[in-house]
């Protein structure tokens, strides 16, 4: 949840950050009224508490004749007492039911807008001109079953639609991906980490999920755990009140996980090989720093983002996302996408978000100060690769005959092979 303190001394600023989200900024004067009362009824509570200590104390030294008087009045306060603090209780719970409503304020930064509104900030790389090779390009599917990398059509008949195999040399090139980006991030002081898959709902929440409400979570009921759909969650999650030492620098987790996601609202779009999938593999950087710093570490993890892009040989672009299309806990997202040549767009393969302080604040994180005190702390995260990249590497590298070029990244992951030949017809 955001910062009541700085909520309470510039109302203004989460006014507009509601504004440009498109989100309802009436909610701030809410919980400006929830928070003006929470606080008199705390008051009046610890102000009847201490007048009840007093009182009690006072039962001992009264004289025979005054000693019923006290009693009573030592009753009649425990008595208020006991509804202040209830009514304190519901301040409290009404205080929270209303900051959880209003998402992280947006970096000023950001664009304003929805979906479309985003920022292109840089192009790196040149799409290759088929055309000009003599060859129609074939998409990652059909691709994908001439080298018996993927196979939907029995992922279907196992699990049902949206779920797939990766098959032979397809799981080979998911788990060199994926081996070559958690490579990086331990050359660069990340921990590896095999996190969770399944996480309690407090965590889910206080990651800035809305579990009763996010259509694209699923949740096993009997046992109330969700399935994540980013090791994100169980990353943030693992601090969680805590205090930490970052004394020494930020504190850097690579996460590697299965995710799920339901895909709600999803349907007829991307139905076609695994774009759009209920269950895919992931590899993602987290990190938690002092929130002075949190803009810096925002750059570096795009810049560890770009660098995984330029090992798999692929044009892209970068774009600064717009506030309307921004999670929850992200103050502000950089996008990295590839291109796909069979449908002439950009694909997104890398997200980062700048959370600042949301999470942690909901989860109980803090730091401890070089004075001794504490304060809350940053979180970012940041995709360095999943299934869906497989996608882009198939389409951007296939040769004329089929077969699909190793970028030299991968190769060390793939015993040095170089090219990925077709297997000719699948098996039936």
């Amino acid at each position: 949840m955001i910062d009541l303190r700085a909520l309470r001394d510039d109302p203004e600023t989460v006014r507009a950050s509601q504004r440009a989200r498109g989100a309802d900024d009436h909610l701030v004067d809410q919980l400006l009224e929830a928070d003006a009362s929470r606080r008199a009824t705390l008051a009046s509570f610890e102000e009847l508490r201490a007048e009840q200590k007093q009182v009690s104390k006072s039962v001992g030294k009264a004289s025979p004749e005054e000693r019923p008087a006290v009693l009573a009045r030592a009753k009649d306060l425990a008595e208020q007492v006991k509804a202040a603090e209830a009514a304190a209780g519901d301040a409290q719970g009404a205080l929270d039911a209303v900051a959880r409503t209003i998402p992280n304020v947006v970096d000023p930064a950001a664009p304003v807008g929805g979906e479309d509104d985003y920022v292109v900030l840089k192009h790196v790389g040149t799409p290759r001109d088929f055309a000009a090779e003599g060859f129609e390009p074939k998409d990652h599917l059909d691709l994908g079953e001439g080298l018996r990398a993927i196979d939907v059509r029995r992922g279907a008949k196992v699990s049902g639609a949206r779920f797939y195999f990766l098959t032979g040399i397809g799981a080979r090139l998911e788990l060199a991906l994926l081996n070559a980006a958690m490579d990086q991030a331990v050359g660069y002081g990340f921990t590896p980490m095999i996190t969770p898959t399944l996480v309690r709902p407090e965590t889910m929440q206080g990651t800035g999920f809305d579990v009763a409400h996010d259509a694209e979570i699923y949740r096993l009921e009997a046992d109330d755990l969700y399935l994540v759909g980013t090791s994100e969650v169980a990353l943030a999650g693992y601090h969680a009140d805590e205090i930490l030492d970052l004394s020494t620098g930020p504190l850097r987790y690579a996460g590697w996980s299965s995710c799920y996601r339901r895909e709600a609202g999803s349907h007829g779009k991307d139905t076609r090989g695994i774009i759009r999938v209920h269950q895919f593999n992931k590899v993602e950087m987290f990190s938690y720093v002092p929130v002075e710093e949190a803009a810096e570490e925002h750059q570096r993890l795009l810049a560890w983002e770009e660098e995984m892009l330029a090992k798999v040989e692929l044009p892209y672009r970068v774009i600064d996302t717009a506030a309307g299309d921004l999670g929850t806990s992200a103050a502000r997202k950089f996008d990295c996408e590839a291109w796909l040549p069979t449908q002439s767009r950009y694909l997104e393969l890398t997200s980062t978000s700048n959370c600042t302080t949301f999470q942690a604040r909901r989860l109980g994180i803090r730091e401890r100060t070089a004075d001794g005190d504490t304060r809350t702390v940053a979180t970012l995260n940041g995709t360095l690769a999943t299934t869906r990249w497989i996608v882009a590497i198939l389409e951007n590298h296939q040769q004329p005959d089929g077969s699909v070029r190793v970028p030299e990244g991968l190769r060390p992951y793939l015993g040095g092979l170089e090219v990925l030949e077709p297997a000719g017809a699948a098996a039936r």
